[in-house]
This record gives structure tokens, sequence and C-alpha cells, in this order.
């Protein structure tokens, strides 16, 4: 079972959610990780499951949930991010849950951001989505992808929220999947830009850019140390982890 969470009721209606959990190349968690920082939102909820990893992110001593959602009202967008990556099993209930969570708010529109890996990645902007985003895409020099598969919560969202009466486009950039480059983040955000209205100074991710790659790097990387020993306390202490 997945349940987004918010703190208390919130007029959304209009909204655009703008999700962006751990891909290829990190892309989405450092996109929306710097516009977290440089626009300074409102922290309003939160994800959770009894799937997700038994893990608290600690921000400036505050301990806060790894998933986690924050809404911006001058451009009325809303930030979605997770410091883990989503189980297999739960992605689809993810994406189902922010489908309802959108229906019931009254919010027509969704981006996701992702990576799409290559052996040798260009500055390339793709995008998966309805025809009338296609068009206006198109017209800001960022590729349609007409064969291919993706994984993870955007695809869920791609083939589901149409019925439901939501746009569900996925914004993609060609990545090493064996490093994080910030510029790769730079890419998702400037092709964001070009389809919706946007006031990131991307020369600012420039400039800090290596501070946010090594901030999604500890993030990860924390996560992953801090689940990692809750199993091998609970094998120790109870038999096999269920996170195992």
């Amino acid at each position: 079972m997945v349940e987004i969470k918010l703190f208390k009721d919130y007029n959304l209606s209009g909204y655009t959610v703008i999700e962006g959990f751990p891909s290829a190349g990190l892309v989405g968690p450092m996109a929306v990780s710097y516009m977290i920082d440089k626009l300074k939102p409102e922290y309003i909820g939160y994800i959770t499951s009894q799937r997700f990893p038994p893990i608290a992110a600690i921000h400036n001593a505050i301990p806060m949930h790894p998933a986690r959602l924050y809404k911006y009202d001058k451009l009325k967008i809303i930030l979605v991010m997770a410091e883990f990556v989503i189980p297999a099993d739960v992605v689809s209930d993810v994406a189902m849950e922010l489908i309802s969570f959108c229906k019931k708010n009254k919010i027509n529109q969704v981006f996701s951001i992702s990576g799409m890996a290559m052996k040798k990645p260009k500055d390339n902007i793709y995008l998966i989505g309805p025809q009338d985003m296609l068009k206006k895409a198109a017209s800001n020099s960022i590729k349609p992808i007409a064969e291919g598969a993706v994984a993870g919560v955007n695809a869920i969202l791609l083939i589901n929220a149409q019925q439901y009466g939501i746009k569900a486009a996925n914004v993609l950039v060609e990545v090493d999947p064996a490093i994080t480059d910030p510029k790769y983040a730079e890419l998702a955000i400037e092709g964001l830009q070009k389809l919706m209205p946007l006031d990131i100074d991307l020369a600012e991710l420039d400039k800090e850019a290596k501070l946010v790659e090594a901030k999604i790097r500890d993030m990860l990387k924390n996560v992953k140390e801090s689940h990692e020993q809750y199993n091998n306390t609970a094998e120790s202490t109870s038999g096999p982890s269920m996170y195992a």
C-alpha cells in the first residue's frame, strides 16, 4: 500500500507536478533537488509505504521522510523527489497513487525527469507525451522518441494518466549511466523551461554543479548504507529481512 500524505489541506488546483525519482544518471533527483534549493518551496507532505526502506533522511539536523512533496505557489508547481530507488514491487503503486493524488486535487499535468542510457551521450533533450506537447517540444528543438521503451514510475504515468484526464510527459536526456554529471540536470531543466513557465537560473546550476552532484551522491550513498545496516541487523536478530 502506498499513500501520499499532506500535512494539511492545500488548494492545488491547476498546479503541475514535476517528479524526479532516481533513474539512469540520477537526472531526476539532481534536477528536482536543484529546483528545491533555488526556489525554496514549501514542504507539504510525503509518500509512504510499508515496502519502502525504513529510512529517515536528515537535513539540517531535522529528520524528514525520504520521499517528499513541495509546492511553489508562484509557478504553481509541485516537486516530488525520493532519496532512494523506488522498490520494483511498488513502482506501479507509487505511480497510481500519484495519479489519484492529481485527480483528487484537480492537477491535470505531470512531468517526469529521467535519463536515457547511451554509450556516447550527447546534449539532446527528448520528450514522450501527448501530441500537443510533442508539437510544442518540436518547435523548441526537443526531439520525440518514436520507438523504444521506458521503465519505472514515469512509464506507469505515461500509460495510465491520460484515462484520468491528466497529461503525462517524460523529459529525457542522454546520460552515461556510469557517472552522475550535473550537466544532465541542466539539460533537463532547460527542456522543462521550453515546455512550461519556469524561472530557474541555470547559470547557478553550472556554477554549483559539483556541490549538487556531491549532495546527490552522498544522499543515495547514506540511504543505501543505512538500509544495508538495517538489513544486517534484522537478519541477525529475526531471520531474513523483508527488505532484502
